[in-house]
């Protein structure tokens, strides 16, 4: 239940204001990393008291957030280093056959991919699903002809936004969602299942349709994606000395490995499947396994050098993570400020999130009729996924929706659906760049990017599911 009004403070105006420049800075494709300092600085001094305290909130914010992320520049890393050996050895190329049988254009290849991770995170949530589809079968789309970057979209429109907001199989997001709101699980699922499907279908169908036209893309590009070296096509074997033999001969090593990496993934689906194992459990069995047919590579390839591979395919992975993540940890130190890491990072505070406290005000302060609250709603769920985490703010979304619900006489479920689809499409992480990281890294594109080439599809959705959920309160 929604209690009380948020009191604000000059702490909540220094960082709104703080939010609607980073904001503007991001819209005018500028870097952000040192204004998200510059306002960490005076939000310290301003929160406790002294310059040292603004000094010692950029550093605490920032190994905050790094904490907060190290699971995910873990997972990346290793990912990446077994996609290294993959490349090295040729098996990539071996994977990539079969496939390119059934993504014969970059359209079909964006469904596919983008139905495949749908799929995968239903049952796996998308984190351990982004690091399998990623593994798996992105070389095979990127080599097909289609844009890393379209790629990305697909994979997280799909996965974090569409999978992870409706949640129908695992149901962890409407749990919450519903508990808060005082109502059962299955009345947020059912009642609220025409915005849930509303706001998916209108997300990627405008996604598909405003990037038609450049989801190929140029030979060069396709080439040198998703970390594989633009001079490797196939691997090198007796037919590239002879052309008349037309079947290259491909040696043991790559193809044993191009065997083991499906089938190492697949029992790890049949383990999260048996063993009943989700988000960072899940995470570590794919993390894990990538590690050790990196190392399975690595001694199939050379034996004897084997220790220096993996070492080297370890160092690549971990550069190539920290390289991503590096700016995005100092935005996520400050949006981290904003929602439940504030009192680690500056103690004891008087307040329960600054956004949170920003979402619960405007909801006291407006005129109460169904569609405003409705409005409410999305404006309150993507409040609070402003700091990445799309699940913080279920537990406001959901009290809101009981309480404003009840006063006006309109639908809780539909309306905890709609704070639900809201809070995590922007926070799980398709709007907001510091959620965005996971694809973004395994697709090798620029997490701002992905972000802007999102807004759009994600607002046509929203528009679509305010509509909808108009005519279901």
């Amino acid at each position: 239940m929604l209690e009380t009004a948020a009191v604000l403070s000059p702490l909540h105006y220094l960082y709104l204001v703080g939010v609607l420049v980073i904001l503007t800075v991001m819209v005018l494709r500028k870097d952000t990393p040192a204004v998200c300092i510059g306002f960490l600085f005076l939000l310290g001094i301003l929160g406790m008291g002294s310059l040292i305290g603004g000094i010692q909130t950029v550093f605490n914010a920032m190994l905050y957030a790094a904490k907060e992320f190290m699971e995910v520049i873990a997972t990346i890393a290793l990912v990446t280093a077994l996609s290294k050996c993959l490349s090295d050895l040729g098996s990539d190329y071996l994977l990539m056959r079969p496939m390119s049988r059934i993504m014969k254009t970059p359209s079909v290849t964006w469904w596919i991919l983008g139905l495949t991770m749908l799929l995968f995170s239903l049952f796996l949530w998308p984190s351990p699903s982004v690091a399998l589809v990623g593994a798996i079968m992105l070389p095979f789309a990127v080599r097909g002809g289609l844009k890393p970057l379209a790629a990305a979209m697909a994979m997280n429109l799909f996965g974090h936004g569409i999978a992870l907001s409706y949640d129908v199989v695992i149901q962890g997001a409407p749990a919450i969602s519903a508990a808060a709101a005082g109502i059962t699980t299955s009345q947020v699922l059912v009642q609220g299942r025409p915005v849930f499907l509303v706001m998916g279908a209108a997300t990627v169908i405008a996604a598909f349709f405003l990037n038609r036209k450049s989801l190929a893309a140029p030979q060069a590009e396709t080439a040198s994606s998703a970390g594989k070296p633009s001079e490797y096509d196939a691997p090198k074997s007796e037919s590239d000395e002879n052309p008349a033999n037309a079947s290259p001969a491909y040696s043991q090593s790559a193809l044993i490995l191009a065997i083991a990496t499906p089938a190492a993934f697949l029992a790890d689906i049949g383990a999260m499947l048996v063993f009943d194992l989700r988000g960072g459990d899940a995470t570590s069995i794919v993390s894990g396994t990538a590690v050790l047919l990196m190392c399975l590579g690595a001694v199939l390839s050379s034996p004897s050098q084997s220790l220096e591979k993996i070492t080297g395919y370890l160092t690549d992975g971990f550069l190539f993570a920290i390289k991503i993540f590096a700016p995005v940890i100092a935005i996520g130190a400050f949006f981290f400020l904003g929602g439940e890491g504030i009192t680690a990072i500056m103690g004891d505070v008087p307040t329960n999130g600054i956004m949170n406290d920003w979402a619960v005000w405007l909801a006291s302060h407006a005129p109460l009729n169904k569609y405003m609250i409705a409005a409410i709603q999305m404006i309150v769920g993507a409040l609070t996924g402003l700091d990445g985490s799309g699940f913080s703010g279920l537990p406001l979304t959901g009290s809101l929706a009981q309480t404003l619900g009840t006063a006006v006489g309109a639908s809780v479920p539909v309306l905890a659906a709609l704070g639900q689809i809201t809070a995590i499409f922007v926070g799980g992480g398709t709007i907001v760049p510091w959620g965005l990281i996971p694809v973004a890294a395994i697709c090798n594109v620029s997490p701002l990017e992905l972000a802007r080439k999102n807004f759009l599809p994600v607002f046509i959705g929203f528009l679509c599911a305010f509509a909808a959920a108009c005519f279901l309160l």
